[in-house]
């Protein structure tokens, strides 16, 4: 058979079939790009300029808010220009380059969610020793350790990837260049491809949420021990943001990655592929400022240095 992955470029379907709805998505995916690139700015902003959030638990937003940037301009100028117009290809260099950016940044998003929810841990079970363990060196070395294993992560199956001997039509039932869209357009043995999608999926998506759970059962009985309504509240506020974004976060990946395969599934699939590489990074920012009092007492402190600088 004839190596058909040799480079020519793809046709992104997307929902290629529903012009109207294409256009709706259009404005939904430029709203929510903009409210990404506005948010996870202004996190990033706050967490470096405000003395009073330099602490590990914003040392790691302030990650997770970069980590956004990044994904969401890894993939939405190329899924609004596909949206838009008629023309819905994609060079076979600018595939590769987004599966492999993406799939980095999204290895690193789940390994850096666990490291947060063990920061959160740590802060609620073990409060006494939290700066004793939460020190800034460790900081360092498990948002480092988030980052390389990502990269690690694309670099091994992102060639096997592009080598499959796609069919002739090239054409991804998909918004993205994903693992799981490009495996179906092969028209070869994709065995392999599969055992390792399922060996990283598990690797990189379950076990990092089992120790997120895990992290969360130990927290919710420690809780349960407290007999302090105020205490009671302070866990649930440290606590809720992040527990949120992991259930959005998760739920979509988990739908798109281990899903099962039939056409219902792989429709259902583009609509939370969507929703993890815009929505979460546009809503991860609201998650965090809204249920979070330091966040806002920080951005007014910001909004009112910016007030008394201007009528100085």
């Amino acid at each position: 058979m004839i190596n058909q992955s040799s480079p020519g470029g793809f046709l992104l379907l997307g929902f290629s079939e529903h012009p109207r709805l294409e256009k709706i998505l259009f404005m939904i995916v430029l709203t929510s790009y903009f409210l990404t690139l506005v948010g996870n700015t202004l996190i990033i902003l706050l967490s470096v300029r405000d003395p009073r959030l330099h602490s590990p638990m914003y040392f790691f937003l302030s990650n997770l808010s970069f980590l956004d940037l990044c994904f969401t301009t890894s993939c939405v100028p190329q899924m609004l220009v596909n949206l838009w117009g008629t023309k819905k290809t994609i060079s076979f260099l600018g595939c590769s380059v987004q599966l492999f950016i993406f799939l980095s940044l999204g290895t690193t998003e789940c390994i850096l969610l666990t490291v947060m929810a063990f920061d959160r841990y740590v802060a609620v079970c073990q409060p006494l020793h939290y700066a004793t363990i939460i020190h800034p060196h460790l900081c360092w070395k498990m948002a480092a350790v988030a980052w390389v294993m990502g990269l690690i992560q694309s670099m091994v199956q992102t060639p096997p990837t592009l080598h499959l001997p796609f069919c002739p039509h090239r054409q991804i039932d998909d918004f993205l260049c994903e693992v799981p869209s490009l495996i179906r357009l092969s028209c070869g043995d994709t065995t392999y491809n599969e055992i390792q999608l399922a060996v990283s999926s598990v690797i990189f998506v379950v076990v990092p949420l089992s120790l997120i759970l895990i992290s969360y059962g130990a927290i919710a009985q420690a809780v349960l021990k407290i007999n302090s309504a105020e205490a009671w509240r302070k866990a649930l506020a440290t606590c809720s943001s992040h527990l949120t974004v992991v259930t959005l976060f998760y739920s979509s990946v988990i739908a798109v990655y281990l899903q099962p395969k039939n056409p219902y599934a792989q429709d259902r699939g583009k609509f939370f592929g969507l929703f993890y590489a815009v929505g979460t990074p546009s809503l991860n920012p609201l998650i965090y400022t809204l249920r979070n009092k330091e966040v806002k007492r920080a951005l007014r402190r910001l909004l009112g240095k910016d007030g008394e600088s201007r009528q100085s």
